[in-house]
């Protein structure tokens, strides 16, 4: 088998701080934070003259990651509005297994996040609903009830 597990997503952010806060919140473990740039920045990427500051975040499990990059060279392209709606093509969502998604939920909400739609029940195996956190990053909670 070629693939051992997906290790992370990036998202492109402006404010770090407030979603790295966001993303501690829901339950992630910031791992490290820092800049990055230079040559090797440069060719992984494929930019030329990057400065960025990069924050890692882990799953409790750590199995996978959400890491975080705000670019200050080159300037950030906006390719769709903040808060697209769900069939906009691209990357709409990152979903988090919960144990509780009403309490999740909650303290999200007090943190500024806003519910996109509601809590839904999935027949008896799954409470299921969208968030829309800082810089209108959308996160799916998933509670399994069996």
């Amino acid at each position: 088998m070629a693939i051992q597990r997906m290790d992370n997503v990036l998202i492109v952010v402006e404010d770090l701080d407030a979603v790295v806060a966001f993303f501690v919140e829901l339950g992630l473990t910031l791992q490290g934070r820092g800049p990055l740039e230079g040559d090797f920045a440069e060719r992984v990427i494929g930019l030329e003259d990057v400065r960025q500051d990069v924050a890692m975040l882990r799953t409790p499990d750590g199995a996978s990651g959400i890491e975080l990059a705000k670019f200050h060279r080159p300037e950030p392209v906006r390719s769709e509005p903040v808060d697209a709606p769900a069939n906009t093509l691209g990357l709409r969502r990152v979903m988090f297994a919960v144990d509780d998604i009403e309490d999740t939920v909650a303290r999200l909400l007090a943190h500024g996040a806003e519910l996109v739609g509601e809590i839904v029940r999935y027949e008896d195996v799954y409470l299921l609903c969208y968030v829309r956190g800082p810089e209108g990053i959308v996160v799916g909670l998933a509670q399994q009830l069996s």
